[in-house]
């Protein structure tokens, strides 16, 4: 908790700061006659990312090399000195002053961000990592909903507001220090690490970490994606409420709030959603929330604003309900999409390199954000075009980045369409997920009542499961495209197709080498009467050339659902649809104590009458 709060306390104080910038930019620009106020707020934006672009290569370093929680109070202790600084822009109405301060804020949260991503992995357990991922993202911003209340609020206490706001300022950044003061001691990963001074070879390198595993380099593309998305919307808000709808501060806020809130709810779903494992099958359902209720809003926005409109007057006008729901759900998809592509970026990257992983994410993510502010500012400076329509462009972007992503990674898609199986035709409980071990080879044995079979096992299951399945069952149209990128194993009998076989045994033999996990069903065919059919004995011959422990699961409630074979295909109705099954996950059985027919006698026992 202590670690939680100290980063909450952290970006609320960068957003207290940003959003009294922002209101002095916006709302006060007669101060700077001139100057574009759309184009000035971009450049702020730009301000506050600069140095994650420049320093994320060199704490990232820094963040593997020691100690984390000792780091993280030094980081704090800066934050106080950064915010007296700002006193004194504050006091003296200095805009190019609170400009430099922004960057020094930008700068705290470079050398902070490895280190709050790198330590959940060593603080928190794997089913812990999504959870853990979820609160980040939801105080990160719950905070930035309160910053951004508090900044224009204080930025509007007429001639006292300097006072006002470095006080805020100040009391916010001493109280997250003294919350650091109780973060356990985190050991350093690398502690042997050379630091490289030159930032730009540590960037190439840290690209190449990225690199080294796909999955991971196109999540981190996702990621900054994301944060370019985001960037656009958050960043245009104020001028949004302003020129296009004729609002006041208090309307920025609640239009702020309304984006924020749906990204915390999201976010804190996430692992409702995903059952307490990474769910990658949840970022396909944000990306298009995400591109759905970006293109409503552009139709949403009115023609013409009407000038000084209120937070009630808005709301009393029913057409802005639509943009009071695109704005909260395109937050709450916003959540789905970036929770789960956090956790897979943890779990999957090696540990000893973790924190520069995420700085070169954190590279990435401020060169988006450039990009992203250049761009608005490109559009709606010599472009011409407005807010809306840049909404409009982003919108459209995003399902093509989406598309992009999806086809060079096809295990997200297959994932949402697991999730999306699991998630309408059934209620899955599941017991005994523990009896699973994390890591090392293991087989799980079950019964086989349903084609659906390897999809909700896969689905409820935290690590990956190469499944072994009937040739025929594996290249049934669209679930072959699931089974496929899901690495299933076909295979035949010896007399219907040697050659399958034994590619499957080969392949089989390949999944246990890696010590990744082997999903069977040992009854070698779905049941035609929902009773558990002999278990083949070609366990035993892989347990004798492999030995391996072996989970015995239970497939419970499932018969005559959909797709059992209760019925024919043309008799074949929805029944059970949305009912309860069970998943029951028994203890693992030693490879000397395997047997076709132990293994049988476990999974009978674990399903009892519950066919």
């Amino acid at each position: 908790m202590p670690f939680f709060m100290t980063q909450g306390f952290g970006a609320f104080n960068d957003n207290v700061f940003k959003n009294a910038l922002a209101a002095l930019l916006v709302f006060e620009s007669s101060k700077m006659a001139g100057l574009n106020t759309d184009q000035l707020v971009n450049f702020s934006a730009m301000v506050f990312i600069l140095p994650f672009f420049l320093f994320s290569a060199l704490f990232g370093q820094f963040a593997d090399k020691y100690e984390k929680s000792m780091q993280i109070r030094r980081v704090k202790l800066l934050e106080v000195v950064i915010m007296l600084l700002a006193t004194l822009g504050f006091w003296l109405d200095n805009v190019p002053l609170l400009m430099f301060v922004l960057f020094l804020l930008g700068l705290q949260s470079t050398i902070f961000g490895p280190i709050k991503y790198g330590i959940l992995p060593r603080i928190l357990k794997r089913e812990e990592l999504v959870g853990g991922n979820a609160l980040i993202e939801m105080g990160t911003f719950v905070a930035i909903l309160g910053g951004t209340i508090a900044g224009p609020q204080l930025a509007g206490i007429e001639a006292s507001w300097p006072y006002w706001a470095s006080a805020a300022c100040l009391a916010v950044a001493v109280t997250g220090y003294l919350f650091s003061l109780r973060i356990p001691p985190s050991p350093a990963v690398a502690p042997d690490l050379e630091i490289s001074w030159n930032i730009f070879a540590e960037t190439v390198r840290n690209m190449k970490f990225i690199n080294q595993n796909r999955t991971v380099l196109h999540s981190v593309l996702g990621i900054s994606w994301f944060w370019f998305f985001g960037a656009i919307f958050l960043v245009q808000i104020p001028s949004y409420t302003q020129n296009v709808l004729g609002g006041d501060k208090h309307l920025m806020s609640a239009l702020l709030a309304l984006f924020i809130i749906g990204i915390s709810t999201g976010s804190l779903l996430c692992e409702r959603l995903s059952g307490k494992q990474v769910e990658i099958g949840l970022v396909p359902f944000g990306a298009i929330g995400l591109t759905l209720f970006g293109l409503d809003l552009y139709f949403a926005s009115p023609e013409a604003p009407v000038a000084g409109i209120t937070v009630m007057e808005f709301l009393a006008d029913g057409n802005n309900w639509r943009i009071v729901i695109d704005l909260l759900l395109i937050g709450t998809f916003g959540g789905f999409y970036i929770v789960p592509l956090y956790a897979l970026v943890q779990s999957r990257s090696e540990q000893d390199h973790l924190s520069r992983v995420i700085a070169g994410l954190n590279i990435l993510n401020s060169l988006f954000m450039v990009v992203a502010a250049v761009s608005a500012m490109l559009i709606l400076g010599p472009a011409g075009l407005s807010i809306p329509e840049l909404f409009l462009i982003s919108a459209v972007l995003n399902a093509v980045v989406a598309v992009y992503i999806f086809t060079l990674v096809p295990e997200f898609l297959m994932r949402f369409l697991v999730w999306i199986l699991i998630h309408t035709i059934y209620r899955v409980k599941v017991t005994g997920m523990d009896h699973i071990p994390e890591e090392g080879p293991v087989i799980l044995a079950s019964n086989h009542v349903s084609f659906a079979d390897p999809l909700i096992l896969g689905g409820m299951i935290r690590r990956p499961v190469n499944f072994v399945m009937y040739h025929k069952i594996y290249k049934i149209p669209v679930l072959n495209f699931i089974f496929r990128t899901g690495k299933a194993i076909p295979i035949a009998g010896r007399a219907e197709n040697p050659e399958i076989l034994e590619n499957a045994y080969y392949r089989m033999h390949g999944v246990l080498e890696a010590e990744d996990v082997l999903g069977i069903f040992p009854e070698g065919g779905i049941t035609r009467d929902g009773e558990i059919q002999p278990f083949r004995h070609g366990i035993d011959k892989v347990i004798a050339e492999q030995p391996v422990p072996v989970v015995p699961v239970a497939l419970c409630n499932l018969w005559g659902s959909l797709f059992s074979r209760r019925d024919t295909l043309l008799k074949r109705r929805p029944y059970k649809l949305w009912s309860l099954i069970e998943l029951r996950i028994g203890e693992p059985i030693p490879p000397e104590e395997v047997s076709a027919e132990r293994l049988q006698r476990e999974v009978e026992n674990l399903r009892g009458e519950d066919r």
